[in-house]
């Protein structure tokens, strides 16, 4: 019988977007650096 009733329910609030883990971004910043110094490595290495 309370099929064709509308519900009037408050919206769910949005969720809030997760932060990346700062101590996972230090990482690929340090992994980012170390790859750069590699790479420059390799190439005066081989090509310099």
């Amino acid at each position: 019988m309370n099929e064709n009733v509308i519900k009037f329910r408050k919206p769910e609030p949005p969720k809030q977007p997760r932060k990346p883990n700062p101590q996972l971004r230090k990482l690929a910043i340090v992994i980012g650096v170390i790859a750069f110094f590699a790479a420059a490595w390799a190439y005066f290495q081989y090509l310099g």
